[in-house]
Formats: C-alpha cells, structure tokens, sequence
C-alpha cells in the first residue's frame, strides 16, 4: 500500500471513530466532524485545492444515506416521527438539496469553505447559547415559507456536506415541537437531503482530474465505507455516554471547538 493511502486511511478512522462518538453524544450529524477533518487530510495528501472541499462534502453526505434511514427507521419504531411534518416538508428540502449539489459543481473550492465556516458557526452558537425553550411561532410554517425554509435547508445542508439535523431541529423546536420530536422528525430530513445531493456530487465530478483512489466523481468510496462502519461502532458509545456526563457543560465546549474550526476553514477561504 502506497504511503498516500495509508494516510488517507489513516484520516478516515479519525474522522470516523470521532464523528460518530459526536453524533451520538450530541444528537448532530457527523459531517459537522467528518467535513473538516475530510478536508485536512485530502490537503496533506495533496488533492487539488480547487476539488478537495468538493471531495469532503461529497464523501460525508454520501455516509448520512444509510445512518439517516437507519435512525428515522428507529425513531419511527418509537413513535417519535412527526410524519405530517416530514411529508409537508421533505419534497422541497430534496429540491433544495438537488439545488445545492448543483451549485457546489459550480462553485470554487473557497465558496464552499465560506458556506460551510458561516453554517458551523451558526451551528455552534445554537448549541452553545441556544435553550429548547425559545419559541418563535407555536406551529411550523406553511405555504411559500415552508418551501423557501424547505429548500433553504437542503441547498445548505448540501453545500456543507451534513444532514439537515441542526438547521430542522433548531426550526422546529423554534416553532414549538418538543425537543424528542424534533430530533426524530430531522432525521428524515437527512434522509431527503443525503441521496439526491450525493448523487449530484458524483455526476458533478465525474471525470474531473486529481480526485483520490477510487473515487466516483466527488465521492471517495474507501471514504464511504470507512466512515459508514466506523461511525456505526462510536455512536452507540456516545449515546451512552450522553446520560451520564454533564451535557449542558460538554455542549458549550464543542460549540466552542466548532467555533474555532469554523473561524480556521473561513481562514483558509479568505487567505
């Protein structure tokens, strides 16, 4: 094995490992972990600057296609998913996230980090200042406001490479749905978004030069299934974990962690 895949695997199980500890010590996706981590080590092992954020997104959004379905299949077996808020909402937010995998083949490499650094410090101040008490409406919104916060949570959610989880919860519990029922019902946010965006990403980079081993287009598939097995056996950790250890202080930490990352990959956009 060449030096360039041993550290690319290598990159992979940390990301992996770290990711789906997060995931389910926090209740949010992995891609807020598994983007920026993605993106490092393509940068090390010197993947063309004008495609390795591509290749990060790309490759995260790939992984939330089975963990979505299998965790809205778990939540539905609890009877936890608000399904007329899914069918309501779910046709627009897959528009959006076809949007905005088309757009991320247009984009540059620095639009892309700019989108994702400004998504992960909105992120980060959610869950560093944010309560589950605030409210903003008492229902979900309805008409030509739901497609356009419908939309604007998949073209997002595609440009940064995550589920949706942390924009649809923040939404809905601003709207007044109990915290358990927003966790479960974004679930199936994830799902709308993750197959249609990476399937844009494949066709978006299919043929383009410099992209890692076995990739197909924008998705590296060792990163598919690394990531996808590694995140399975840290989650349920995490999970664990989330009962027994301060949340409320470990929250504010890694919204905090979230912070800096954020501010370092808008650093590298701008510089």
């Amino acid at each position: 094995m060449s030096a360039e895949l041993v550290w690319f695997a290598a990159g992979l199980i940390g990301a992996g490992l770290l990711a789906g500890f997060v995931g389910g010590l926090f209740g949010i996706g992995g891609g807020v972990v598994v983007v920026p981590a993605l993106y490092f080590v393509l940068t090390a092992l010197g993947v063309p600057e004008d495609i390795r954020m591509h290749v990060a997104v790309g490759t995260s959004l790939s992984t939330i296609i089975s963990t979505s379905w299998r965790s809205l299949a778990a939540h539905t077996k609890a009877g936890a998913v608000d399904y007329d808020i899914l069918k309501a909402w779910a046709p627009w937010i897959t528009v959006g996230a076809l949007l905005g995998a088309v757009a991320a083949g247009f984009a540059s490499t620095e639009v892309l980090l700019i989108v994702f650094g400004a998504g992960l410090l909105l992120i980060a101040a959610q869950m560093g200042l944010g309560t589950p008490d605030w409210r903003v409406a008492q229902a979900m919104p309805t008409g030509a406001p739901r497609a356009a916060l419908g939309g604007g949570i998949g073209f997002f959610s595609a440009m940064m490479g995550i589920g949706g989880g942390a924009f649809g919860v923040t939404l809905m519990t601003l709207c007044g749905r109990p915290i358990h029922r927003a966790v479960a019902t974004a679930s199936g946010f994830g799902a709308a978004i993750a197959l249609p965006a990476t399937l844009g990403y494949v066709v978006a980079g299919w043929g383009r030069e410099g992209l890692p081993p076995y990739s197909l287009g924008f998705v590296s598939v060792p990163g598919l299934l690394a990531l996808a097995a590694l995140t399975a056996i840290t989650a349920p950790v995490g999970a664990r974990l989330s009962h027994r250890l301060p949340q409320l202080t470990l929250k504010r930490a890694f919204a905090g962690l979230l912070a800096l990352v954020a501010l370092n990959m808008l650093r590298e956009a701008l510089s």
